[in-house]
């Protein structure tokens, strides 16, 4: 049986806490795309090449040449994302079952929001809870590289594709592919001159994990309902293996809270209140020259 955090009158499963975790790296479309950095706390200061060194064949006797390399330097910032649910504190008084049945609810919906966030933040810099944008300098959405969407999805992909294996002469890879739920669907729905679907194997669309080979993720994040300001995005396409750098940098335990204003909202005590808090500290770089955005035309264009 699983041991459990003890807290002032609730017993908070251990598998409960990990559900956390867990569930950052499967509802994430940044974590399904690209995996998670180990990190230490605090800013990484990290290096990448922007013209890698190229080897020579040296004759015997010859003199040998500078490999030309170039680099700069960037920093992944920490950036702490919480979640806090007020119930009332009747659920005290219920029986072990329900208590863990509500516990597990707010647990998978707190983890649903932090992975949200990362997604949120890491492409359009916004905070989940309001909708607007911070003020933060390095996000994905950031990039020069767009194309306008059409009646083609694939098409659309290509182009965007195109963006980033030509970018910088070498250009870079294309591993990865976020699609709204919207976009997916039409591209599922594309029809040869025949009326024959294109790509049958994506059934409606909304659950492709892989399109042309290229590992998929469809998420309401790309488009998110949350912006105030609606960012536009159709897709993301581009190089989410070494372009999205991202890592958890603290896990703190999920913790109820019985007394004080954690919220804003008055005194729990005072209220009858109790509130449930989950928190993580993510950081993350994204080199924006490696990935390309599908949007809709701007008004007026």
């Amino acid at each position: 049986m699983a041991e459990a955090i003890k807290t002032d009158r609730f017993d908070l499963p251990d598998h409960l806490v990990g559900e956390i975790l867990k569930q950052v790296t499967s509802d994430s479309a940044v974590a399904r795309l690209s995996a998670k950095k180990p990190m230490k706390f605090g800013n990484q200061h990290l290096i990448s090449f922007t013209q890698a060194p190229r080897a020579e064949f040296v004759g015997e006797g010859d003199n040998k040449s500078a490999s030309g390399a170039e680099f700069k330097n960037f920093k992944a910032v920490p950036r702490k994302s919480q979640v806090t649910v007020r119930v009332t504190d009747e659920v005290d008084w219920a029986d072990e079952d329900y208590q863990l049945q509500i516990l597990g609810t707010l647990v998978d919906a707190g983890a649903n929001a932090l992975a949200r966030a990362l997604d949120l933040g890491l492409f359009y810099r916004l905070n989940p809870l309001t909708g607007s944008e911070t003020d933060w300098t390095n996000y994905l959405n950031a990039t020069t590289n767009r194309v306008t969407a059409t009646a083609s999805p694939s098409d659309d992909i290509e182009k965007a594709a195109q963006l980033v294996l030509t970018k910088n002469d070498e250009g870079y890879d294309v591993n990865g592919l976020a699609f709204s739920k919207q976009f997916a669907n039409s591209l599922a729905n594309e029809k040869d001159k025949q009326g024959r679907r294109l790509y049958p194997e994506l059934g409606l669309g909304v659950n492709a994990t892989s399109f042309n080979g290229i590992n998929t993720a469809v998420s309401s994040t790309v488009n998110p309902p949350e912006a105030a300001v609606k960012p536009g995005v159709n897709a993301i396409v581009g190089d989410f293996v070494n372009g999205a750098y991202w890592g958890i940098q603290r896990s703190l335990p999920v913790t109820v809270l019985r007394s004080g204003d954690p919220d804003g909202l008055g005194d729990l005590a005072r209220k009858n209140h109790l509130a449930l808090r989950m928190e993580v500290v993510y950081a993350w770089y994204v080199d924006v020259d490696r990935f390309a955005v599908i949007e809709n035309a701007k008004p007026g264009k």
